[in-house]
C-alpha cells in the first residue's frame, strides 16, 4: 500500500498516519524536485504523532527517461513524442503551474536534457547518475519506477526499457561489486594467477 505525494506534505503526513509507503511523483516537475529534500521528514514526524512507523525502503520514486546507446540518439528518437506530451499533457491536460509550451521538438528535449530538467534523455550512465544523485537529494529511498510514456516509438521504446535492465539495474543495485572486486583481485594478485 502507497500514498502518492507530490509538492504538499499532504501525501507524506499521510503515509506517516497510517504507516505505509508512499509513491513520489512529482520528481518529474520542478516544484516537485525542489521539495524532495524535506518530503520524507514530513512522514516520520506524521508517524511519530501516530506511532507508527515508516521506511525509507517503501519510498518510491518515479522518475522519466528515455536511453538509447548514445545521447544524440535517446534525443534523437524521444524530441517529437516529448514535445507532444509535454505541450499537449503536460501544459495541455494538467495545466501545471509554471509549464511553458515548447517552441520544437528540439526546444523540448533541449530543456529536459540541462541538469535538473524533470526526465533522463541520454545513456545508461546518464540515468545511473541521475538515480544516484536522487537518492543524494532524498537522503535515500526504496525504489525508482520509470514513468512509462510514448516519446519514442516502439521498438526504440523496449531497447530503452531494455538498456535499463542490462546496464542501470545492475549498478544501482550493487549486483556488480562483487565482480569488481574480484576482478580488481586478479589484476592486483596476477602473478599467482599466471
Amino acid at each position: 500500500l502507497a500514498v502518492a505525494s507530490m509538492v504538499s506534505p499532504s501525501g507524506m503526513t499521510l503515509a506517516g498516519k497510517h504507516g505505509t509507503g508512499v509513491l513520489s511523483i512529482g520528481a518529474m516537475s520542478t516544484a516537485g524536485l525542489q521539495a524532495l529534500p524535506n518530503q520524507w521528514a514530513f512522514a516520520e514526524d506524521s508517524a511519530a504523532k501516530n506511532s507508527n512507523q515508516v521506511q525509507r525502503d517503501d519510498w518510491r520514486v518515479v522518475m522519466s527517461w528515455h536511453i538509447a546507446e548514445t545521447k544524440e540518439d535517446a534525443q534523437k528518437q524521444a524530441k517529437h513524442g516529448l514535445f507532444r506530451w509535454h505541450n499537449e499533457y503536460t501544459v495541455g491536460t494538467l495545466m501545471r503551474p509554471g509549464a511553458e509550451v515548447y517552441s520544437s521538438p528540439d526546444a523540448a528535449v533541449e530543456e529536459v536534457a540541462v541538469e535538473g530538467g524533470g526526465a533522463i534523455v541520454g545513456t545508461p550512465d546518464d540515468l545511473i547518475k541521475a538515480i544516484r544523485e536522487m537518492r543524494d537529494l532524498t537522503g535515500g529511498f526504496g525504489t525508482v519506477i520509470g514513468f512509462a510514456h510514448d516519446w519514442a516509438n516502439r521498438e526504440d521504446t523496449l531497447r530503452s526499457w531494455d538498456l535499463v535492465a542490462r546496464y542501470v539495474i545492475p549498478e544501482v543495485n550493487g549486483m556488480l561489486d562483487g565482480y569488481r572486486e574480484s576482478q580488481r583481485h586478479v589484476i592486483e594478485n596476477r602473478e599467482s594467477f599466471d
